[in-house]
């Protein structure tokens, strides 16, 4: 029973995340046509900032969420560590959770950097956009970011209910 709930959890999980994925590519075509319109209007001088800060966010959210995903499992492992943990698995631990802390510090200060950037852009975009075309561009930039999130979110859970199942197909004789 619990076996056939994994089992359609995850293919929920499998569906969702062909729904994200959808979203995500009508999300790019969607950037493709802005990068069109933003090319054919600013300077290259000021495209090619639009561009690099277009480029910089997938990296920037990934990376943080990635940090974040790995913190948690490393927290995770501490707050399992009991009497039977032998000292150089709770140092290893310590060293990765103090690391990963101070990664996702330096990644967070590269996202606040990317925040200034943005302001730049829309100030850029604001001089050569309508109204609605900068509204545009906002819309994507929060959506792009959205399903970033969504997608790491998504293949995290699948991961875990991946594991939850094959570990409990593995206990059974």
């Amino acid at each position: 029973e619990l076996i056939s709930s994994l089992r359609s959890r995850l293919q929920t999980l499998w569906e969702e995340r062909e729904l994200v994925l959808s979203e995500a590519r009508e999300c790019a075509e969607r950037g493709e046509e802005l990068e069109a319109m933003v090319q054919d209007v600013c300077k290259p001088n000021e495209f090619e900032r639009y561009m690099m800060f277009i480029g910089d966010l997938e990296k920037v959210v990934s990376l943080l969420l990635c940090l974040s995903s790995r913190l948690a499992r490393v927290q995770n492992a501490m707050r399992r560590i009991d009497g039977n943990t032998d000292a150089e698995e709770k140092q290893s631990l310590n060293e990765r959770h103090k690391l990963l802390s101070r990664q996702r510090e330096d990644a967070k200060d590269l996202k606040e950097n990317l925040d200034r950037r943005e302001r730049v852009v829309s100030g850029i975009l604001a001089k050569y956009l309508t109204d609605q075309q900068l509204q545009d561009y906002r819309r994507f930039v929060q959506v792009k970011t959205s399903l970033l999130i969504e997608q790491k979110d998504l293949e995290e859970q699948i991961k875990f209910f991946e594991e939850q199942l094959e570990n409990l197909e593995k206990s059974i004789p």
